[in-house]
């Protein structure tokens, strides 16, 4: 049996893994993947049960099981703001200058 360390690179990420990994549509999946986290959150701030859920997103209970476990692409970006609509939360876009050191797409939750 061998002790032998292996060396692993490592390096700093960008604060978007899907642009990290080179993925296709990095800042879309992205976006998707900030919006579906606070859908998520709010809905474990109130402790609904998954029927609940369905009725008030008004969505099937695999789509429910979906979005409650992170399956974030199976939603269309419009799809998660309409849930949070459905949430009773204002959804504000803001659009402003891009500078170098900042991401081109963020999402921020207010309360």
């Amino acid at each position: 049996m061998s002790s032998e360390v292996k060396a692993t690179e490592v390096f700093q990420g960008s604060g978007n893994v899907f642009a990290d990994l080179e993925s296709e549509g990095s800042g879309k999946l992205y976006t998707r993947a900030q919006i579906r986290f606070q859908v998520f959150g709010i809905l474990e701030e109130k402790g609904l049960k998954q029927k609940a859920i369905t009725e008030l997103l008004e969505i099937k209970q695999w789509e429910v099981s979906h979005l409650m476990n992170g399956y974030f692409d199976r939603f269309t970006t419009d799809r998660l703001l309409v849930f949070l609509q459905r949430l009773d939360w204002k959804v504000t876009i803001q659009i402003s200058p891009h500078k170098s050191n900042e991401p081109y797409r963020a999402v921020v939750l207010t309360r």
